[in-house]
């Protein structure tokens, strides 16, 4: 049976999520646009604890925001009830956790774990691929009912992308999918999840701190700062100017401009600006 095309479109609007740490308050996002268009593969980049898991949660309904507006497909997250929630997260949305293990049945096999991931779905009436055919698709046949313990990290994480990708969802949320494997067992999980995105037309948002893998998705996006910082588009690096003028520079950029620096803006070829050093337009 041919796959119907269902990738969902994902928007947030000054999207905020702050949490309590040792009694006090920080702010995890700090005012996110994001727009993904169905069937696109983003990937979100950015350092250690600068929001990306939990702009992926905010995605996945796991998590409500602080403030602000989180749209995926025709439904806003952040005023859905529990039941339009458990129902979204049940047949719509995926979230592939950090570790294959966290993703799986231990006591099961692979077919079971897909078997099982598809139940609620199929409940609800939703019309689904055969178990087999997911594991197919992956090319995991001969690791179907083989004990998860004898299956490679490589498999382990292919097997996990099964079970996310079982109930057939528009929009998979991938937190690091590729981490802790090897370059081989990285290119075969990254080549199963754009081979995905492009025959099912499924959305997909993948966070990843891997260079390598990033250089590979046709558009990224980073996170610093609890902002978006950055955008890359076929390899080039884009600043993103925020709704309240916020320009955020590049790493390499801030790096050597000491805090406290005067810049100027000077028109460059007549599109665009340059930006200068105060020290350096003295006369």
């Amino acid at each position: 049976m041919s796959a119907a095309r269902t990738g969902l479109r994902v928007s947030t609007r000054r999207l905020v999520h702050i949490y309590r740490s040792e009694g006090h308050e920080v702010a995890a996002l700090s005012g996110v646009d994001l727009d993904v268009e169905p069937g696109e593969l983003v990937g979100l980049l950015g350092p250690s604890g600068a929001g990306k898991s939990t702009l992926l949660s905010l995605l996945a309904g796991v998590f409500r925001p602080s403030a602000g507006k989180v749209h995926v497909g025709d439904l806003e997250l952040s005023t859905a009830g529990a039941r339009d929630l458990d129902r979204m997260r049940a047949q719509d949305v995926s979230l592939m956790l950090q570790g294959a293990d966290r993703n799986l049945l231990p006591y099961y096999p692979a077919l079971e774990n897909v078997r099982f991931a598809q139940r609620a779905a199929r409940r609800a009436g939703k019309d689904l691929p055969d178990p087999d055919d997911v594991l197919a698709r992956l090319g995991l046949v001969a690791a179907a009912q083989r004990p998860l313990a004898e299956l490679t990290p490589g498999h382990l994480q292919l097997a996990a992308l099964a079970v996310a990708m079982a109930s057939r969802p528009g929009l998979l949320l991938a937190d690091e999918p590729t981490s802790q494997l090897d370059h081989a067992a990285r290119d075969q999980v990254l080549a199963a999840i754009a081979e995905t995105s492009r025959e099912l037309g499924t959305t997909v948002v993948i966070v990843t701190h891997d260079p390598d893998v990033a250089a590979r998705l046709p558009r990224t996006i980073t996170i610093r700062d609890g902002r978006v910082g950055g955008e890359g588009r076929s390899g080039e690096e884009y600043a993103v100017v925020t709704p309240d003028g916020f320009l955020p520079l590049p790493v390499h950029v801030r790096d050597q401009l000491a805090p406290g620096t005067l810049v100027r803006f000077h028109p460059a070829d007549g599109s665009g600006y340059l930006l200068v050093p105060e020290e350096e337009t003295d006369e």
